[in-house]
């Protein structure tokens, strides 16, 4: 590892300068006019792989955005590794509260500046460099690579779940590694190998077929707001718990390995109440803060709408009202089931006297990959290397479908080896990526992929 720092160091400001490169192109994949960036940036991140000495490299066309794919299979009786990253990024609006222009890299307080500089352009492009690193150390690899690089992770992946499908051969490995997460906080090294998935609904509610004057009507007609708030009322009893029937049947519960790793942590409890100004925490009596938000299953009401929004007073009995749930599900709990529970539930709690119909958006699946797999541990082996810190092994409370894509169909473990922070806005003004992670960062993914080949043999 001792000529990998080198290198490290001695190429430091040119994968700077490469990454300025990278960042200057405003690869906005939400936004039609940002298409021909979108290709620009494909372009980029191929001719970077060939650079480094990938092969079969090609920018492979989806019904939207392409996908960029290039590897080196030249590690005999090696593992395989399947590099994920996404080469778009969120749109900069407000751009006023931007410091410096989005898509001007700046360097300051050890930081970079820059639209996608942490998610997700400047992780995958710690990839790059650390292949590069590698192969300018050895002439070779110590594992064999495979680069899978998006353009639509920042609009939901529309189109990446056919592609995977279709390119299963192609894509097949033994790891999948993604660099797309934050870290617990600075100076904690991560290893996440469990994401909770989703599943979306909205409720429509309607009464009479137009507004009503309440004085007239009021207490003789459906008020599709009380309908709905009896409805959303019934989904949580008064310890915070689902009362869904049948939500939490499938559920799979935390290990005494996971619970005490968790409970190693000293998570702060109070101090996350503090920051968020709330009174008291709250959720399903008998998990800690950490275990709520990281492995058990959650409903939540995004959004209500009904009636009159403006200010001061309109005394109308509005036609419809609506509200927008999601929940997270952890492993053992499928999405399309959980949806026909929630359907189940909104039609008992329903009232006769109004008509209540539902939508379903998105979707995902949980998925963990065990956390003593020796790829996991390998991973936290060369972080805590890297940062002299102990690894924090997590699951995350979010939701990242592309892990649930990969997980489903490829049918192999997943590390997530994140390198942000929760505090470097991204998807906001003034996204930025500290240098200290991207240094770090480096020497950990080189000493994982040397270490790899060891542990799964």
């Amino acid at each position: 590892m001792q000529d990998v720092r080198t290198i490290l160091q001695t190429e430091r400001d040119r994968h700077l300068r490469e990454l300025k490169e990278l960042l200057a192109i405003p690869s906005v994949s939400a936004s039609p006019e940002h298409k021909k960036d979108i290709e620009e940036t494909a372009k980029w991140m191929a001719n970077a792989l060939k650079n480094i000495g990938m092969e079969n490299v090609a920018i492979m066309p989806t019904e939207g955005h392409p996908v960029v794919y290039g590897d080196w299979l030249h590690a005999k009786g090696k593992p395989t590794v399947l590099i994920y990253g996404h080469y778009d990024v969120q749109p900069v609006d407000p751009l006023e509260l931007w410091e410096t222009p989005p898509f001007e890299a700046d360097i300051r307080d050890g930081k970079i500046y820059a639209r996608g500089a942490t998610d997700d352009k400047g992780q995958v492009f710690m990839h790059l460099k650390a292949v590069e690193t590698l192969m300018e150390t050895h002439g070779e690899l110590p594992v064999n690579v495979k680069f899978c690089i998006e353009g639509e992770e920042e609009i939901g992946s529309p189109h990446l779940d056919d592609f995977v499908d279709k390119k299963q051969q192609l894509l097949d490995a033994d790891v999948l590694v993604i660099s797309d997460n934050p870290m617990l906080e600075k100076g904690q090294p991560t290893v996440c190998y469990g994401l909770r998935g989703l599943a979306g609904l909205q409720i429509d509610v309607t009464g009479a077929k137009g507004d009503l004057h309440s004085g007239l009507y009021g207490g003789g007609v459906p008020n599709p707001l009380h309908a709905l708030a009896d409805v959303l009322a019934s989904m949580h009893d008064d310890k915070g718990r689902v009362s869904v029937e049948g939500f939490y049947d499938d559920v799979v519960p935390l290990t005494t390995e996971e619970k005490e790793a968790y409970d190693a942590l000293g998570h702060d409890d109070e101090a996350v109440r503090a920051d968020l100004g709330v009174p008291a925490l709250y959720g399903e009596e008998g998990y800690t803060f950490l275990e709520r938000t990281w492995v058990r299953p959650t409903l939540e009401i995004n959004g209500m709408h009904g009636g009159f929004q403006g200010e001061g007073i309109k005394t109308v009995l509005p036609s419809k009202a609506s509200a927008k749930i999601s929940c997270r599900l952890v492993p053992g709990q499928d999405p399309d089931h959980i949806l026909q529970l929630l359907e189940q539930h909104i039609e008992k709690h329903s009232s006769d006297a109004v008509t209540v119909e539902t939508t379903h958006f998105d979707k995902g699946k949980p998925f963990v990959t065990p956390f003593d797999h020796p790829a996991i541990q390998a991973a936290g082996a060369a972080l805590s290397k890297a940062y002299g810190a102990e690894t924090a092994y997590t699951r995350m409370g979010g939701s990242l479908p592309i892990a649930e894509t990969f997980s489903d169909i490829l049918d192999i473990p997943i590390v997530l080896m994140g390198f942000g922070l929760p505090t470097e806005n991204f998807h906001a003004p003034n996204e930025h990526f500290h240098l200290e992670n991207f240094d770090k960062g480096l020497e950990a993914i080189c000493d994982y992929y040397s270490s790899l080949a060891e542990k799964l043999q």
